[in-house]
């Protein structure tokens, strides 16, 4: 099971929200809306993303890694080591 499972709805109700905002800046962009309005609501989608990225890996390290670690030190480590890398990668972008 994964471990936002108890939270998907809400998860698919933001990327839901998120798919929308994307789909009216393509739609500014159509329509030649002004540059930093688009940049504005490209702002807004980044933002409600890293929300949805952080509760996600809120989630991870709540119940995967919680869980690996009480499988054995080294799956704990495991885990850790692949929340690390995706840190990482959300730090990068």
């Amino acid at each position: 099971m994964a471990g936002y499972t108890g939270s998907k709805d809400d998860y698919l109700k933001r990327l839901r929200r998120v798919e929308g905002q994307v789909r009216g800046i393509a739609r500014m962009v159509d329509e030649d809306t002004y540059c930093i309005d688009i940049l504005t609501q490209v702002s807004a989608v980044t933002k409600a993303l890293e929300a949805v990225s952080l509760g996600l890996l809120e989630d991870h390290l709540a119940h995967c890694v919680v869980d690996a670690a009480r499988e054995s030190d080294e799956a704990g480590a495991a885990k850790v080591r692949e929340a690390a890398d995706a840190i990482a990668r959300l730090v990068r972008s």
